[in-house]
């Protein structure tokens, strides 16, 4: 009998170390997980560390010619700003399009992925030198000509956008081509600082309202341009029209500085571009 007893405290007093390795490791991957969630924000904070993940993929790839087709893959060329950066970093975040040779053009923002007559009028006077000197449809039209795939991706401004219609008939390209206009993109304003402080459900439930302008071009973009072209990349990644997320379900920061991706943010946007889009198809 006391034999028995001895065995029952045995078996209570191992259960009960049990429960306690059980609760300790709990509160250690739970500390673990804060750990990741903080390091993560402090290592995307660097903004000059961030900015050189976003350029250097497309500067790679930048004024390149198509080689010659001798594998069978196709010809894409991804055209725009530091927009069309992050584009180039989801496709390979993604490993997507690999039956593509892909190359890039630079159009800086302030000039504007623009075609036509009197399109200097819609560029800053204080831009106009600037952009006389840079890239543009204009200058990147012969190599357009050899891509079977045009990818057109901007931080797109209102006076670009209404434009947008004649851009494209100006381009004039051939029936075998296709061509995507990608809309505007952002995540509102980024406060890394403020969220290393917020409890991780709090992070996991944040999301930051939406510029109004930026929705106006994007509707613009949207009644004005074919539905077999244009991509509507903020309603799909946000899900709603007027407030988008700031993380990922696993707690990583989409957006660095409200417009541009981090790493984890180009996978994340990259997913749903490539599954839920037009360029599924491709």
């Amino acid at each position: 009998m006391q034999y028995i007893q001895k065995w029952i405290k045995y078996k209570e007093l191992n259960l009960l170390t049990l429960l306690l390795l059980v609760l300790v490791h709990t509160l250690l991957l739970a500390t673990v997980a804060a750990e990741t969630v903080q390091q993560s924000l402090l290592k995307v904070a660097d903004q000059k560390t961030s900015g050189e993940y976003v350029r250097k993929r497309f500067v790679s790839l930048l004024n390149k010619e198509f080689a010659p087709n001798k594998a069978g893959k196709k010809k894409m060329l991804v055209i725009g700003d530091s927009h069309a950066q992050d584009f180039i970093n989801m496709v390979f975040e993604n490993n997507q399009f690999k039956h593509y040779q892909i190359q890039t053009r630079h159009i800086p923002t302030r000039c504007q992925p623009l075609l036509g007559n009197n399109i200097q009028a819609l560029i800053a006077k204080k831009d106009q030198a600037f952009c006389a000197k840079a890239d543009s449809l204009a200058k990147a039209k012969a190599h357009i000509a050899t891509a079977d795939v045009i990818i057109l991706v901007a931080n797109w401004t209102m006076k670009s956008a209404k434009q947008l219609p004649n851009t494209l008939k100006n381009l004039q390209l051939n029936p075998q081509q296709k061509i995507f206009v990608v809309g505007r993109k952002s995540f509102g304003k980024v406060a890394i600082r403020s969220y290393l402080r917020q409890s991780e459900q709090s992070l996991r439930n944040l999301r930051n309202p939406v510029d109004a302008q930026q929705q106006a071009i994007n509707d613009l973009m949207k009644s004005s341009l074919a539905s077999q072209m244009f991509v509507d990349i903020q309603t799909l990644i946000c899900d709603t029209s007027n407030t988008c997320r700031v993380f990922t379900s696993d707690l990583q920061l989409i957006s660095f500085d409200g417009g541009h991706l981090t790493p984890a943010g180009a996978r994340y946007l990259g997913q749903q571009l490539f599954q839920k889009s037009l360029l599924k198809n491709l």
